[in-house]
């Protein structure tokens, strides 16, 4: 997979499939009908470990691996992860805006020789309510309210990821700007669900 992919198109769904042990996504191209075209990548977290790490995979036995995100450093979550491709060379990093984001989630895209990417959530109602869920006792409910992030950079749309309504977490990427890497795109989507207000 290079920084193209297989993709003919720029737009993908992430779904979450979650087990005991791991947290698992399936990246699926989206075809110009909104219908699921091809299987693009697997991705497995491994849960309750020290440092985070996803590693995503071409294939379901997970036996190649496309690229993975790693947390940089366990000091300082503030820090953000790189994103390595699959021979470990660097792709970009992010990083969220932990400040800014106790009110409103704010995450900075970076890609070497592109200016950094700002992705805020769209709505500030829906924000807040996200973060009030989050106070009352209703760890076995989910947030099943949709919610969207739309990345600039100086005005210009990059992408958005739209969260849709439902129990499982599901998200819809669209990635306007030609030369954002894929891996890169896909690795900031799954971290919108994965490591959200970590």
């Amino acid at each position: 997979m290079d920084a193209t992919g297989p993709w003919k198109s720029r737009r993908f769904t992430v779904t979450q499939r979650a087990t005991l042990k791991t947290d698992r996504y399936v990246v699926t191209e989206t075809l110009p009908d909104g219908s699921a075209g091809r299987v693009l990548a697997h991705a497995e977290q491994k849960r309750f470990s020290l440092k985070e790490e996803l590693t995503f995979y071409g294939d379901a036995s997970r036996q190649q691996v496309l690229f993975t995100v790693k947390e940089r450093t366990l000091l300082d979550p503030g820090e953000g992860f790189d994103v390595l491709d699959a021979e470990g060379k660097p792709l970009g990093a992010f990083h969220e805006r932990f400040f800014t984001s106790l009110v409103r989630s704010t995450w900075v895209l970076e890609q070497p020789g592109a200016p950094d990417a700002v992705g805020r959530e769209r709505n500030r109602f829906v924000a807040v309510l996200r973060r009030a869920w989050g106070w009352l006792p209703l760890d076995l409910v989910p947030f099943a309210w949709p919610y969207h992030f739309d990345f600039t950079t100086d005005g210009k749309p990059v992408m958005t990821v739209d969260r849709k309504t439902g129990l499982r977490d599901r998200y819809l990427v669209d990635v306007v700007a030609p030369d954002l890497d894929l891996r890169l795109a896909i690795a900031q989507a799954v971290a919108l669900d994965t490591f959200q207000g970590r």
